[in-house]
């Protein structure tokens, strides 16, 4: 498998507050590989550390051990200024639509910034909005709209379109779906997986989530108190699990069905008062 992204052994340290505080280790040793077109799901409880490493990732979290390649390139501690073209290759979409999204701009503003940035005119920017909005099922009216005219799903799939704006090799996104209604979850995945096919695009997929994780990824690292505790195929994975934490996500995930709930409850109980 050729490599897209890479992640050998990267540890981060947090510091302690106040002055005798002693620090945090919150990534250990994490190893991981993207293809490229591939989508890689992070799974994890909160405070597992999947927000650090993709944070790490994009630049917005500083390694204190092993290294992080992008296309063969070592990105590990690049400054701002020799991550800035990276930008073009590399994009992230948050978890909250709106709070990722300049209220005070229009959607055309926010759509035309990236490109802007890497040095496209303004006019040509302004260009390409309406063919971003309609590649994420947005009509072409909506660019002079500004954020909060929309809805959550909306707001979304406006900050989909600009990390597409720069045509990345891969997108970083820290649980996307989580704040949206499972009807909007559903068709936001789907867009996902729509855009993934047409743009050969990979996603480092983050989320607290197996369900989401099993309907958009195709293969699963499993994060635990800062280590990955299991990686495979989605099937295999999700399916079979071997890893006892593993279990437990797959047990704690909710379902319709409330005698299967049940169940899923008492097994998990069972599994968390096993003894080691």
């Amino acid at each position: 498998m050729t490599a897209l992204l890479t992640v050998s052994d990267l540890r981060l340290r947090y510091p302690g507050r106040g002055l005798r505080a002693k620090s945090a280790e919150v990534l250990r040793g994490v190893s991981l590989v993207i293809a490229p077109g591939e989508t890689l799901g992070l799974v994890g409880e909160s405070g597992s550390g999947k927000t650090t490493l993709g944070r790490a990732v994009l630049g917005l979290a500083a390694p204190t051990g092993g290294s992080i390649s992008f296309g063969g390139k070592d990105i590990t501690h690049l400054n701002h200024r020799e991550r800035r073209p990276l930008a073009r290759d590399i994009q992230v979409v948050f978890q909250d639509p709106y709070t990722s999204l300049n209220p005070a701009l229009q959607i055309a503003d926010i759509l035309s910034e990236p490109l802007i940035a890497q040095g496209t005119d303004a006019k040509h920017a302004r260009a390409s909005v309406s063919a971003l909005l309609d590649r994420v099922g947005l009509p072409a009216g909506a660019a002079e709209r500004y954020p909060r005219e929309f809805s959550g799903g909306q707001r979304q799939r406006v900050a989909i379109a600009r990390a597409l704006a720069l045509r990345p090799k891969l997108i970083v996104c820290d649980e996307p779906v989580s704040a949206l209604d499972l009807t909007t979850q559903a068709r936001v995945l789907d867009l996902f997986m729509e855009l993934q096919r047409e743009t050969g695009v990979a996603y480092l997929f983050i989320t607290h989530d197996l369900s989401v994780v099993r309907h958009i990824s195709h293969r699963v690292a499993v994060m635990y108190q800062g280590e990955l505790v299991e990686t495979g195929s989605v099937r295999n994975v999700t399916n079979t699990p071997q890893n006892e934490y593993t279990r437990r996500l797959l047990l704690a995930a909710p379902t319709a069905d409330p005698d299967r709930q049940a169940k899923r409850r008492e097994a998990r109980r069972q599994l968390l008062i096993a003894p080691a």
